[in-house]
Parts: C-alpha cells; structure tokens; sequence
C-alpha cells in the first residue's frame, strides 16, 4: 500500500473494503449518476465489485481512484486520484486522468479541489507522469470548474457514449 497524503482538511488513501458502506451512499444517489452514466448501484456487492476493480489496478498500474476522509471526523467523502486509462478516448490511450465523486452531502465544501490539487502535485512531482487528462459530461458545470481550479485547460468538446463530453489536459510543469 502506498503511503497516505494529507492535505490540511483530509486524509486521502488507497480504498479499502470496509469504506463498501461509503462507497454505496455515495454511488446509490442517482444525483451522483446525473453526468456519470445516469446507473447508479442497486445493492452493496456492487460497491464491494468496484473496491476491488480499484485494488486491481493499484497492483496492475500503480495507481487509481482514493478514498477522500475528512481527518477531523475520519468520515468517508468520496474518492478522487489518478487513474491509467487504457481505453480509447477522443484520441487518447493509454494515459493518467484526474477524477473525483463526492457524497451529495459534502458537494460545495472544496474537498474536491482540495484533493484534487494534491493529487496534481501527486502525479507530476511523484509519479512523474508527462500529462493528466480529464473529461466530464459538457452539461456538468461544477466538475468543469474544478478541473479548471486544479490548473487543467479545456481542449475541445466530443462524444463518447452517446453524450457530449468536454476534455481537459495539463503538461506537468516540470518536465
């Protein structure tokens, strides 16, 4: 297991088994699924299956999608990170995006780009990847602001899956 980062709100860590009951509120509110597919799960086990797809690709990549705690409370948020996509999308395969899906309840409180800027500095400083990419649902007008808070451009509109999607990219700085 890698080691936990901290930032000064949260505690972000690779996801684990018994974070099942946190990953089903936050996957079972159809509020959640509104730009991500519109399917949210039906019943714990799907929640359970996605923990281990994500512990999956800790071992197969290295990396993928964290728990977000709120270290005041130890209460599960939500998850973000970095996650190896090797499907082909607008062009793009084989790369490292940027994601996050929060509980409803904790919307608008900056977790998202709190973790999403540690997550930045994450991959470019620690990971050393060369680029992080991002898309969201055109209609999704918070995720688009984060992902500009975090320092990521918009590059142009596409479809995928049947709706109208906006990629984001940024080079890291360093390289």
């Amino acid at each position: 297991m890698k080691n936990p980062i901290e930032t000064d709100r949260l505690l972000l860590r690779e996801l684990l088994l018994s974070d099942a009951d946190g990953m089903f509120e936050l996957d079972s509110n159809p509020k959640v699924h509104l730009f991500v597919g519109n399917n949210p799960v039906k019943n714990i086990e799907e929640s359970i299956e996605y923990i281990h797809f994500v512990q999956k690709q800790y071992k197969d990549f290295g990396t993928g999608r964290w728990a977000v705690i709120l270290k005041e409370t130890n209460e599960f948020l939500g998850w973000s990170g970095i996650k190896f996509i090797t499907d082909e999308i607008n062009g793009h395969k084989n790369f490292y995006e940027i994601g996050y899906r929060f509980i409803e309840k904790h919307w608008g409180k900056g977790y998202a780009t709190e973790a999403g800027k540690a997550f930045v500095n994450y991959a470019f400083n620690e990971m050393k990847v060369d680029a992080l990419y991002a898309y969201a649902d055109a209609g999704n007008e918070n995720s688009r602001k984060i992902l500009e808070k975090l320092g990521l451009h918009y590059v142009n509109s596409f479809e995928y899956e049947g709706e109208t999607e906006v990629w984001y990219e940024m080079k890291n700085p360093n390289l």
